[in-house]
């Protein structure tokens, strides 16, 4: 009820008692507006437009309400699949980091073979070298001794050729022949 005296009050403040001549005549603008705007607000009411109006404003709060909550969810689960993401990332960096540090050992740890496989090599070719140095020795000294013996046996065969007799000859070649006998028996 005090709406309606509200409205009626601002309805009689208004410009339209100022006019002249009687206001509640046919023939006064204002007055007739006044009468159809007065009517509108009826219609208006009669088909309860203002509580249409009100539905509709109330239907369009609670689908901005249900936009917001899904866009909160939404927003929820991207910043989950965001720190999903970064957790992946740090875990694939510190993989990454791994592999690069058991890289780099294998590597050193290859180079350090390679260098002991290096002077093992190195060590066996000095080998190998003093074997072929000694062996070369080796074969020198006996060529040296070969050939000394020949020259000695030579020198020894003359030498025994002028100082042996004939009897001495057959003695010697007798006991060669026990010798020789007695070996292989």
């Amino acid at each position: 009820m005090t709406r309606l005296t509200a409205v009626f009050l601002a309805l009689m403040s208004s410009p339209a008692l100022a006019a002249s001549g009687p206001f509640f005549s046919l023939r006064n603008t204002d007055f007739v507006v006044t009468i159809a705007f007065l009517v509108f607000i009826g219609i208006l009411v009669y088909y309860k437009v203002p509580g249409k109006i009100v539905s509709m404003l109330d239907a369009r709060a609670l689908q901005i309400k249900a936009d917001l909550e899904e866009a909160r969810a939404l927003r929820e689960e991207a910043k989950a699949l965001l720190s999903s993401y970064e957790r992946k990332q740090k875990e694939v960096k510190e993989q990454s980091d791994r592999i690069v540090a058991a890289a780099k050992a294998e590597a050193e740890a290859a180079a350090a073979q390679a260098k002991a496989d290096m002077k093992l090599s190195i060590a066996r070719r000095l080998a190998a070298a003093e074997e072929q140095i000694q062996a070369a020795e080796n074969s020198a000294v006996r060529a040296v001794r070969e050939q000394a013996i020949s020259i000695a046996v030579a020198a020894a065969g003359e030498v025994l050729a002028k100082q042996m007799t004939e009897e001495g000859a057959k003695s010697s070649i007798d006991a060669a022949i026990k010798q020789v006998d007695a070996k292989l028996h």
